[in-house]
């Protein structure tokens, strides 16, 4: 028996000697839980001001357009299935330096938004409760939020995958709660359809709508720690991405719904201004603890995925072999999980979230490009891992479509963002070609 096969009496053990504990519902939710973060209580009204009661229009093209990216990701995810996620997925397509790029751009784009949410659930603490708007009590919060959340996951993947399904659970219940109450007091008249918008509205909404949709590549870089991953990575991301964009418009109806083009008036708190006008202030204050919850919870999810990176790194020799060392007794990567957490509480403290998330913008989505290009190297070199992988018609067309797409998305980029991504990778290659050089000149063992 392999070490990767299952056994009869408990779960199987990835070759990297980690438990592949995490099944569909596990990783669902950690897909929806990436997903829906802070975002989730803003865009609303940003929607609402651009395009009005033509979202669905919006809702719909970002739909087919996440799903095309997701296809992708689907394809690769059941290929490969080493912890990574992205990295080793483009690493297994193209060989050892593209996937070092993508590794690179995953981890960027994810620590800069983990310390963007995190020092937005402290502004957010600081609505509630002035004493965490600044000084060492913000610090504290901050430092305090990410030992937590080292502590859980370094004791396993089932306790981290367990705290990610709570919190999941813990953001979409008021948000539900929001959708149920407020169908019962839309104003029909609210909702009457305005006409097509105009191209450049329509477009500019959809790549905003496509931005609140990352965090797939986030949920799916514990792939080491998935059971049956051929099978259960192409079912989660296709239902997370289906939970997720109901969930999305359903919240845009309710609140176009009730506050008409009084909505676009609240980019602040758009979902509390809904609340605050069905139940009163209690509601408003409510919405307002659901937005700290749901970024936390966007928080548990990135700490379960982002360290695989490291980790992944110190395992195939790009960083310290420290990195890649295994607990002995939890089976997780607890150095790159403490890493981590020590490196983005940082960001977070000294940085403030509109930056933050702004600088990880071209990060994700020139990621998202490498996967679908990676995505139809696999299929076509028909690379497989663990048994027979998710097979999708047309799967040589839509990784083309899928970078069509996000090309598109990219042409909007600041020459700022730019700058800041292309900096960080020239530097992480210069590591990269010094530690390749090492190895090279290192004396080979005699045999």
């Amino acid at each position: 028996m392999t070490p990767e096969s299952p056994t009869p009496t408990g779960p199987s053990v990835s070759r990297e000697g980690l438990v592949r504990g995490i099944g569909l519902a596990g990783l669902t939710a950690s897909v929806v839980n990436s997903t829906v973060g802070a975002g989730i209580f803003v865009l609303p009204a940003a929607v609402s001001g651009r395009i009005g009661a033509a979202a669905p229009l919006a809702f719909l093209l970002c739909f087919l357009t996440m799903a095309l990216v997701v296809a992708c990701f689907a394809i690769a995810g059941s290929r490969v299935s080493r912890s990574g996620g992205t990295y080793g997925y483009v690493g297994a397509a193209f060989g050892r330096y593209p996937g070092f790029v993508a590794g690179v751009l995953y981890w960027l784009s994810d620590a800069l938004a983990n310390a963007g949410v995190a020092a937005a659930l402290a502004a957010s603490a600081g609505v509630l409760l002035p004493a965490f708007r600044a000084g060492p009590a913000r610090a504290g919060l901050i430092l305090a939020v990410f030992a937590t959340l080292a502590f859980v996951n370094v004791r396993g993947v089932r306790a981290g995958i367990s705290l990610v399904q709570a919190m999941t659970a813990a953001k979409l219940l008021p948000l539900a709660l929001l959708i149920a109450a407020g169908a019962f007091a839309i104003s029909p008249a609210n909702l009457a359809w305005p006409g097509v918008p105009s191209g450049d509205a329509l477009g500019g909404t959809v790549l905003l709508l496509i931005f609140a949709f990352v965090g797939v590549e986030v949920a799916l870089a514990p792939s080491g720690e998935v059971r049956d991953p051929a099978r259960t990575v192409p079912r989660a991301v296709f239902l997370a991405l289906l939970l997720t964009t109901l969930l999305y418009a359903a919240l845009q109806l309710v609140s176009q719904g009730i506050l008409g083009s009084a909505l676009a008036g609240s980019p602040d708190a758009p979902l509390a201004a809904v609340a605050g006008r069905l139940v009163g202030r209690t509601g408003e204050a409510l919405l307002l603890v659901g937005a700290s919850v749901s970024m936390f919870g966007y928080l548990t999810g990135s700490m379960l995925g982002t360290p695989r990176i490291l980790f992944a790194f110190g395992r195939d020799g790009i960083l310290p072999s420290l990195f890649g060392r295994v607990h002995p007794r939890f089976r997780t990567p607890w150095l790159a999980i403490v890493s981590q957490a020590a490196i983005v509480s940082t960001l977070a403290i000294t940085g403030r979230f509109e930056r933050l998330a702004l600088m990880s913008n071209v990060a994700v989505l020139t990621l998202y490009f490498l996967c679908a290009l990676a995505a139809f190297r696999l299929v076509a070199t028909d690379v497989r891992r663990e048994g027979e992988p998710f097979r999708l018609p047309g799967e040589r067309v839509v990784p083309f479509l899928a970078c069509a797409a996000i090309a598109w998305v990219l042409s909007s980029a600041t020459r700022d963002e730019v700058q800041v991504t292309a900096i960080v990778v020239a530097i992480a290659s210069l590591v990269f070609l010094l530690r390749a050089g090492r190895r090279q000149a290192a004396p080979q063992p005699v045999v």
